[in-house]
């Protein structure tokens, strides 16, 4: 009885494991969006940084690196997760397409109220090192992206979707430095 109830155990184990819930494109709600989504930027590091840490002096130009990068793309939205590294991210960007900043669970990603809110829109998602492909993922609905290395913050992923239908573009501005 004991070697019957392990593996079933084992699976009950591993799926409480806690993860960020990902959920595919609904094709009756998302006709038609694209999707802009990078990681924080530079964050402050060591033991006095906390939980929630500041952007360095790099990120901040690093965020301002992204407002100008995507100066010409015209967003309707910009979301961040609430942790002022994100947020600091995505400020530059907002500000310059005269929005607030809303804030998304990273828990609960591409949720059909994400779906609808979004639909038709041209959005950036500002996350972090494992919810941005995270995200990226949920819209394309198959684990194709690996966490980011954790000392990377130049991936920009633009997901087109289109008919429910995705394409996804990855530029890498790992090499940008502050100049």
């Amino acid at each position: 009885m004991i070697r019957l109830l392990l593996p079933l155990l084992t699976v009950l184990i591993l799926s409480c494991k806690d993860k960020p819930k990902e959920t595919a494109i609904d094709t009756n709600t998302s006709q038609e969006a694209t999707y802009y989504l990078i990681r924080h930027a530079d964050k402050v590091r060591g033991a006095n940084a906390g939980d929630d840490p500041a952007l360095t002096d790099v990120g901040e130009a690093r965020a301002q690196f992204w407002a100008n990068e995507l100066k010409g793309v015209g967003f309707d939205a910009v979301y961040s997760t609430d942790f002022r590294r994100t947020k600091s991210t995505a400020l530059p960007t907002a500000n310059q397409n005269d929005l607030q900043v809303q804030l998304y669970d990273p828990t609960n990603l591409f949720n059909k109220e994400f779906q609808q809110e979004t639909s038709g829109k041209t959005v950036l998602i500002v996350g972090h090192s494992n919810t941005t492909p995270a995200f990226v993922n949920a819209i394309v609905g198959s684990d194709k992206y690996d966490e980011i290395d954790d000392s990377k913050y130049g991936f920009l992923y633009i997901v087109k979707v289109e008919n429910g239908q995705t394409e996804v573009d990855v530029k890498d501005f790992n090499s940008w430095s502050q100049e």
